[in-house]
């Protein structure tokens, strides 16, 4: 850690939706030093992504700050569907598509995180809120990446629940099944799954018209990026969704990392990923009776505390600051 309060993390993303709400907390808590953003094939086409990110990097005041990488266009092996459907076109709502005009950095993302994991060992996390495939050729280039990181923070998997591209799967474990299964076992992470997300960190339409009535820039971009999701959630068939929601599964993901006391359970368990074609592609195998040979390495975390969560984000939209009412502030 770069001094006694603050991580240095990374943060992975293919940014659309959520992933630029996550960017924020991250750009604007004291409690970590973001050193830069890569950016993974996801969510929408890859060039929307980079974009994305350095407009969401510029509104939180840190573009000059913070570097964006690009990282891999696609997933290892597997062919993959863009999530633009649920996110609008272009991932911001399907109304905003920026040119920011900021260049991305140099270096590959890949060859950034090995450096800065080599360079600084034990002292930077990686926060991983899009599929895994930047992470598992940073392991291809350097073995003991495991052993470099202080952290591995992952958003993805469906633990025993129904995922959300499929009923088998999530859907960063799915666009890269075969990244997902080489990360989950090689690294010690711990995981954020669709299942906490959906329970824990969603908004209804209380919170969302809260969020309307704050009159910044941060919490019109949130309306904004939320504009399609919303409409799509509306019309959903899942019993926890089918109304005017939104979940968070990435900035909740941030939350854990900037906030650790909002982790109400979490418990280690096996985890491996499905990395076969088929019905269940990315299927996330976590070994909750202990009944596979595999080691117990991944933690996941089962239980935040949605209230704060919910009041770390509007705490960032309203005074910039998500911890202005932290109890420890």
């Amino acid at each position: 850690m770069s001094d006694g309060h603050s991580k240095r993390i990374i943060v992975d993303t293919d940014t659309a939706g959520d992933d630029t709400q996550a960017l924020v907390l991250a750009a604007l808590s004291d409690r970590v030093e973001l050193e830069g953003v890569t950016i993974c094939a996801g969510n929408v086409p890859f060039d929307y992504q980079v974009e994305n990110a350095k407009y969401t990097l510029d509104l939180a005041g840190v573009a000059d700050e913070v570097p964006v990488y690009e990282g891999v266009r696609s997933p290892l092996q597997k062919e993959h569907d863009f999530a633009e459907y649920v996110h609008g076109a272009g991932g911001l709502g399907g109304e905003l598509f920026p040119e920011t005009g900021i260049p991305s950095a140099d270096d590959h993302a890949v060859d950034f995180i090995v450096r800065s994991a080599r360079e600084n060992p034990g002292e930077i996390s990686l926060v991983c809120i899009a599929p895994l495939t930047n992470v598992a050729v940073a392991l291809q280039h350097e073995p003991d990446l495991p052993e470099l990181l202080d952290e591995v923070l992952v958003m993805g998997g469906a633990v025993n629940t129904l995922g959300n591209i499929t009923p088998a799967a999530e859907y960063n474990f799915w666009v890269d099944p075969d990244a997902a299964a080489i990360v989950m076992d090689a690294f010690e992470t711990t995981l954020v799954d669709w299942g906490v997300t959906v329970r824990d960190s969603a908004f209804d339409a209380e919170v969302l018209a809260e969020i309307e009535s704050v009159d910044t820039p941060l919490a019109e971009f949130y309306t904004t990026v939320t504009a399609a999701v919303r409409e799509f959630n509306s019309q959903s068939e899942q019993d926890s969704l089918g109304d005017d929601v939104t979940t968070q599964p990435d900035s909740m993901t941030v939350a854990t990392m900037i906030e650790p006391d909002i982790v109400e359970e979490a418990s280690t368990y096996h985890v491996a990923v499905d990395d076969r074609e088929g019905m269940t592609r990315g299927y996330s195998l976590v070994d909750e009776l202990a009944v596979t040979d595999g080691e117990a390495k991944t933690t996941v975390i089962e239980s935040v505390d949605g209230d704060r969560f919910t009041e770390l984000l509007l705490d960032a939209f309203r005074h910039g600051d998500p911890h202005r009412e932290s109890p420890d502030q």
